[in-house]
């Protein structure tokens, strides 16, 4: 597989008292565009390690087409590996859904390597691993949710509570603006950056890497339906009872400019339990 090199926070290959150093400045409310892109530009590229068991089960057949389809945004080889997957590891994933994105790569690289794949729905209802035992606990766009019904805290204590220690705590999640209230913004299917960030650290993690690998600058985050206008839901109609939906449907010029602009501008963070 030819690795695309991607812009990073952290190189993988460094200790983990490395890491704090490596990191550019959280973004803050003043930030302008130039200088968000000046500090994004200013992420180091990672030390991609060739791990040919994750990169077949990218590339398996047996995953619908339409996951494969949307590699090309999503990025799983380079996001796993930023994360720091490997052989051998205990990786829950909570809230994995119906179609199971994540899963249709995790759970067959697990039983080839003599690792394990969890998935947990109900965090509050048990972690489906003992206290203190899991590698990696991957979460994909779903703190806006949780924000929503007051989750996100008692979440964040269980994912700790699940993790060995020095165990990874992987996010991927829809970015919003800074500066904005995240109840303002979790109705959409945003939230920032920074509060993600504050929500992990308050439950005890550390912030180790963050990655541009799945940003989109097209994103200006300001949809009629959402994040859910974008590909790949692609909602073109106001949906019954959403109060932030746009009471009109698209016209075709707006679908069309819509599915330009592709998926959604997305934060990959990487948290650590302390050891």
């Amino acid at each position: 597989m030819r690795l695309t090199i991607l812009a990073v926070t952290a190189v993988l290959a460094l200790p983990a008292t490395a890491f704090a150093q490596a990191l550019p400045a959280l973004p803050n409310l003043d930030e302008s565009a130039a200088q968000r892109s000046a500090r994004r530009a200013a992420m180091a590229p990672p030390v991609l390690q060739e791990d040919a068991a994750l990169q077949a089960a990218v590339a398996s057949a047996t995953r619908p087409e339409a996951d494969r389809a949307r590699d090309a945004a999503r990025h799983p080889f380079e996001t796993l590996t930023f994360w720091g997957l490997h052989p051998n590891m205990t990786v829950v994933e909570i809230e994995p859904g119906r179609a199971g994105w994540w899963r249709n790569i995790l759970e067959p690289y697990a039983a080839a390597t003599g690792g394990r794949y969890v998935p947990v729905n109900r965090p509050l209802e048990g972690m489906g691993v003992e206290d203190g035992s899991a590698d990696m606990i991957v979460v994909a766009r779903a703190l806006h949710n949780w924000h929503r019904s007051n989750r996100t805290a008692p979440y964040m204590a269980a994912f700790f509570k699940a993790l060995k220690p020095g165990g990874v705590l992987a996010i991927e999640q829809h970015r919003g603006a800074e500066g904005l209230n995240a109840d303002q913004t979790a109705p959409t299917g945003y939230v920032s950056e920074s509060y993600v960030i504050h929500a992990a650290q308050a439950a005890g993690f550390v912030l180790e890497g963050r990655s541009e690998l799945n940003a989109n600058p097209k994103d200006d985050h300001d949809h009629p339906y959402g994040v859910w206008t974008l590909p790949p839901t692609r909602v073109s109609t106001p949906r019954d009872g959403v109060a932030t939906d746009r009471p009109t449907p698209l016209t075709e010029q707006e679908r069309a400019q819509f599915d330009a602009v592709g998926e959604s501008d997305r934060m990959t963070l990487r948290f650590r339990k302390p050891d």
